[in-house]
């Protein structure tokens, strides 16, 4: 008896047991079950919600695509084409671009809204900044930001020239350029310049050192003719980590072929107009110890009146001082760097002219101090010539002048002027 009820007791707690085991599985598959079944209702819920979201989301941000150059942190950047602004799938509404200390810089919308640029070119070295605005179809704004540095003096290199735009010059003009870095790349350079006229020459440049170029034709400029200057220079790496930041075009006007031919041994100048003699003028050359170029020169500057100090050109006595020191010379043109000049004399006597050479070098026209008598042959000559001219020099003693010493490249063959160039 006791044995049997401690069987049945045995059993019953067995059952119990077995019973709790299997309502654990089934408690346990059930709350998988559940879990797995609300776990699908969530995240199917979820997913619908995170659409909704997005879908929201899409529908309220402006599809119109901004896009600024240079990169935003850009360093080097150009001068001139660097800045732009474009905008796609949208209009610009607002573009404000700023140097540094808030400048504003002025630019111009274009294509209907489609894209913006300032209208002047930047200055080196400086940071600018810019912000844009832009709208879509839809009117919903869109926005970007952008910062960038153009390229600084020590990394660009830029060329003067001569003749200035729009001017109007003599027959005997080139187009020389000076550029304030030495050039290492001649070719590259020299493809980014373009000089051409509508007369139809062929026009080449010289390289005479690495910082000067100078173009011209085989002969003398047509007369009449208009003469382009082409600077593409913009971005041209001149040397390693040296570009160029000019981007310019320049005409200018070449005018009547006035030549004037000096002869030193008869002491003369004839003045031609094309191929026509319109004077002789009576002149006073180079004294024998300081004799004038020969050769073919031109003019490129013109000074009603200046000084002339013999010790800026060589000319001292034993204490230093210049031999001569003449502060009002009237009407003076320049002939050469070096110092030669053709000018108004109104310190020597009038039968020195056509008869006896006794300047330094310089071509000497009988002339009044002042620079006031119009008929004076120095003040006629002046009056009539401009920038450009040529004056010839002959049948003096010394040697001819260097072509580079001044504009005076005429004073080379055609076949070396071409040697010299880089193309």
């Amino acid at each position: 008896m006791e044995k049997r009820v401690m069987t049945d007791s045995r059993r019953r707690k067995g059952l119990i047991a077995a019973s709790a085991m299997m309502s654990g599985v089934l408690v346990l598959s059930a709350c998988s079950s559940d879990a797995g079944d609300k776990g699908g209702d969530s995240s199917d819920s979820s997913k619908k919600s995170q659409a909704q979201v997005d879908e929201a989301a899409a529908k309220e941000t402006s599809k119109a695509k901004i896009a600024i150059l240079p990169k935003n942190g850009a360093t080097n950047a150009s001068i001139n084409n660097a800045a732009k602004v474009t905008v796609a799938e949208g209009t610009l509404t607002q573009v404000t671009m700023t140097s540094e200390g808030g400048k504003a810089v002025k630019g111009t919308l274009a294509e209907g809204g489609k894209s913006w640029a300032p209208d002047a070119q930047l200055e080196r070295s400086t940071t600018y900044k810019i912000a844009v605005t832009a709208k879509d179809a839809k009117g919903l704004t869109a926005h970007e930001n952008a910062s960038f540095t153009t390229v600084a003096p020590g990394n660009s290199f830029i060329g003067n020239f001569t003749p200035e735009d729009g001017s109007t010059v003599g027959v005997g003009m080139p187009v020389s350029i000076n550029f304030n870095k030495a050039i290492a790349d001649r070719k590259a350079v020299q493809a980014g310049i373009t000089v051409s006229s509508t007369s139809g020459q062929e026009v080449v440049g010289h390289w005479f050192n690495s910082q000067r170029i100078d173009f011209r034709p085989d002969q003398y400029w047509q007369e009449g003719s208009t003469v382009t200057l082409k600077l593409a220079l913009d971005g041209v790496e001149g040397a390693p980590g040296v570009v160029g930041v000019q981007q310019k075009t320049v005409t200018f006007k070449i005018g009547r072929n006035q030549v004037s031919t000096v002869d030193v041994k008869t002491k003369t100048m004839t003045v031609t107009q094309d191929g026509k003699t319109v004077r002789e003028i009576p002149i006073s050359a180079g004294a024998p110890t300081t004799p004038t170029y020969n050769g073919q020169m031109v003019i490129s500057e013109k000074f009603k009146e200046t000084r002339m100090d013999g010790a800026t050109v060589g000319f001292t006595d034993a204490d230093g001082k210049g031999e001569y020191d003449i502060t009002d010379v009237p009407h003076a043109m320049r002939l050469s760097t070096s110092g030669t000049f053709i000018h108004g004399n109104y310190w020597g006597a009038d039968g020195v002219f056509g008869n006896s050479n006794t300047s330094h070098g310089c071509i000497g026209l009988n002339d009044k101090q002042g620079a006031d008598d119009p008929k004076q042959p120095g003040a006629w000559f002046y009056d009539g010539s401009i920038i450009g001219d040529v004056v010839i020099v002959k049948n003096s003693k010394d040697k001819t002048i260097k072509p580079d010493n001044g504009l005076n490249g005429w004073n080379m063959n055609w076949a070396d002027w071409k040697a010299g160039s880089a193309a």
